[in-house]
């Protein structure tokens, strides 16, 4: 493999972004419809079959001996949150074509074809809707999901699919059926410290969070924060950081099945240092592999909702915003990458995924895997997210013996 060959083409694809202090190559707008043209001339010169859906994913099929056999599946996205990283997701598209380059050079057919995909709007970033084309793809997305979707600067989603040829009203036609593919496996970053802080080199994914998000609004009384004294004061932010201090609690009682609390929004109201809150509004994001443990952590904020509402004088409500079940890694792929590992001396952990993954809806429509090489400082999603030339061409070499493993070599052949 040609790893220097991998790492100008990660440089090239983030070249395409808007100007900021990191990436901003957002889902449907020029600048990522741009680097996914850029990608699609690259698996076009590898002699590819390339088709665009219609909600954007790209497939890049490289034809097996066996028309008639179902693809080993590959892939990532390209998309980027605001002020993004430059390997959350890049870094599995190269890695893919980099296998394909490689198998080419060496003039090595598989019997079964192999297929690149570059998944659309993995980000939630633009418009709050993550993993949409992998979702569309495993038939998850139905058209009034995202029909009335709209970025923060009020453009529709429907006007950025018309744009760039796409159409809302043809998602059904982006579907896929199992019998299309043998696996899927997905490289990513870790986007997390586990792998550098243990010394390790590559992570097995077991399985993926499904998070469970609520938005819930605390109701006290606005008054002057010289004149009301404090025993007098019904305060709906110092509720609030009862609740968020709860929530730790809780999820550090399940920390050892891998249950996660966080809340990532807290806006205040009427906001001015001299008046006593009267109204909070905070996002919750409840989220772990096992269901029963997540419950748990759920349980406790209701709990806490109860009791600090009458200790407080507060009223709160509550709006469960969505709710996902964890996704399994399937048992004989991650034994595959264990030997594998085993194999070349690679040292690995068995780890969940906190974030979600396109992996988690390609895992409806075959056997799939995720795995992950590490990042610096358990950066990512910032401008300081960095993963190492040697890490990722570690990956991509593992990537590529799993291909060859599920895709079996028909033949090498002598130019």
């Amino acid at each position: 493999m040609n790893f220097k060959r991998l790492e100008h083409t990660l440089g090239k694809l983030n070249t395409f972004s808007k100007q900021g202090q990191g990436i901003n190559r957002l889902a449907y707008t020029d600048e990522e419809r741009q680097a996914t043209q850029y990608i699609i001339d690259l698996c076009e010169k590898e002699g590819m079959e390339v088709n665009v859906d219609t909600v954007g994913n790209v497939i890049a099929r490289r034809k097996g001996t066996n028309s008639a056999l179902p693809a080993v599946a590959c892939g990532s996205h390209i998309d980027s949150v605001y002020e993004a990283g430059k390997y959350d997701g890049t870094v599995g598209v190269v890695a893919a074509l980099e296998v394909i380059r490689s198998l080419n050079d060496d003039n090595i057919r598989t019997e079964h074809p192999i297929e690149m995909i570059v998944f659309a709007c993995e980000e939630s970033a633009r418009f709050g809707f993550s993993t949409l084309g992998s979702k569309a793809m495993a038939g998850l997305l139905k058209k009034e999901d995202i029909t009335n979707l709209k970025d923060k600067q009020g453009i529709s989603i429907q006007r950025e699919f018309s744009k760039y040829g796409l159409n809302v009203n043809e998602i059904k036609e982006a579907e896929r059926s199992k019998e299309v593919f043998k696996v899927f496996l997905e490289l990513h970053i870790e986007q997390g410290p586990v792998l550098e802080k243990e010394g390790k080199q590559i992570g097995i994914v077991t399985g993926i969070a499904g998070p469970t998000r609520f938005k819930l609004q605390i109701q006290g009384q606005a008054s002057h924060s010289g004149s009301t004294p404090m025993n007098y004061r019904k305060d709906a932010f110092l509720g609030a950081a009862e609740i968020a201090l709860t929530l730790e609690e809780a999820a550090q009682s399940e920390a050892s099945r891998g249950t996660v609390a966080t809340v990532g929004v807290c806006d205040v109201n009427p906001g001015a240092m001299n008046i006593v809150p009267g109204m909070v509004e905070m996002g919750i994001d409840i989220r772990g592999i096992s269901i029963e443990s997540r419950e748990v952590v759920i349980k406790e904020l209701y709990h806490a909702m109860q009791r600090i509402e009458k200790q407080r004088e507060l009223k709160m409500s509550i709006i469960k915003l969505n709710d996902e079940a964890p996704v399994k890694m399937d048992e004989n792929m991650i034994d595959s990458i264990k030997e594998t590992c085993e194999q070349y001396g690679n040292t690995y952990t068995l780890m969940p995924s906190g974030a979600g993954h396109d992996v988690m809806n390609m895992a409806q429509l075959s056997p799939s895997v995720l795995f992950f090489i590490p990042s610096r400082n358990g950066l990512s999603h910032n401008p300081e997210e960095y993963t190492s030339l040697e890490h990722i061409a570690m990956g991509a070499f593992l990537l590529k013996e799993e291909i060859l493993k599920h895709a079996k070599v028909s033949q090498k052949l002598v130019r």
